[in-house]
């Protein structure tokens, strides 16, 4: 079975979908490039981050026109506050419209939401952590996770199938995940300051970084986040690389590495039919 992440072209926007995600038929979802929106100069074009200098109305108009393409609501999705932690939020239709039109109301420090609530549209904004997302195809069970150097330390990717075991009684090995565009293991220089908290949470942490130099290692994010997934008995299978780096394509993705933190935000967007 081929599994990627397929670029596809609506109204000008291009976007991400998961084809097996697609093939279910249980679910509307979508990672966001930056074409297609309204957003100007280094905010060009589809900038959905509320959280940057962009400008509101035009963040606002670019989330109506991706969330056009899913068939929902702009003013009724669903975002957090990122904080890069490790909160995960059980989300209902009351907390529908968190986030949407405002920064101020989305969910306090929450970098992972899961629902299986039908017509809750989850999102969460990207521009070089890693996009997890999770779909349980038997019990219809959606998630997403962002996880940065900080979240994958604290093994949030883990933490939200273990609370989708504990809150739904999902099955680890019914999950299809989906590791989204972000940074790669070529453009992601970290410190010691970040190999020793990877030493201190991953046994085989020697292979998630190669060492430049005495001070300096790259980090593969995406491969630190599948490890979680495996150790907890996720089928390799059922893991789907989109192995795109966000840093090294420029003309498809925001990069807070290499934009020198200003920039815009790419966002993963699933709901349940």
């Amino acid at each position: 079975m081929i599994k990627i992440f397929k670029l596809k072209e609506t109204n000008g926007i291009k976007y991400y979908i998961i084809e097996e995600f697609a093939k279910t038929g249980l679910v509307e979802h979508a990672f966001s490039t930056r074409v297609g929106g309204v957003s100007q100069d280094e905010y060009t074009s589809l900038n959905l981050g509320l959280h940057v200098a962009d400008d509101k109305e035009a963040v606002i108009e670019n989330r109506k026109q991706i969330c056009n393409l899913l068939n929902s609501d702009h003013q009724q999705l669903v975002a957090g506050k990122q904080l890069h932690n490790d909160r995960i939020e059980i989300i209902s239709k009351e907390d529908q419209g968190k986030g949407a039109l405002n920064y101020d109301s989305a969910l306090d420090n929450t970098d992972a939401l899961l629902t299986n609530q039908k017509g809750v549209l989850l999102t969460s904004y990207y521009a070089d952590c890693t996009p997890i997302f999770l779909l349980d195809p038997v019990l219809e069970i959606v998630g997403l996770v962002h996880a940065g150097w900080k979240g994958t330390v604290k093994k949030i990717t883990q933490q939200t199938v273990l609370k989708m075991k504990e809150v739904y009684g999902s099955k680890v090995n019914n999950l299809l995940v989906a590791i989204g565009p972000s940074i790669g293991k070529c453009c992601y220089k970290v410190d010691e300051h970040v190999l020793n908290h990877l030493q201190e949470q991953f046994d085989d942490w020697k292979v998630l970084v190669k060492q430049i130099n005495a001070k300096e290692w790259w980090l593969d994010l995406s491969l630190a986040n599948r490890v979680q997934l495996e150790e907890l008995g996720v089928n390799p299978k059922n893991i789907i690389d989109s192995d795109l780096c966000t840093a090294c394509n420029s003309d498809l993705f925001y990069s807070y590495r290499r934009d020198n933190g200003e920039t815009g935000r790419m966002a993963s967007l699933i709901k349940l039919k």
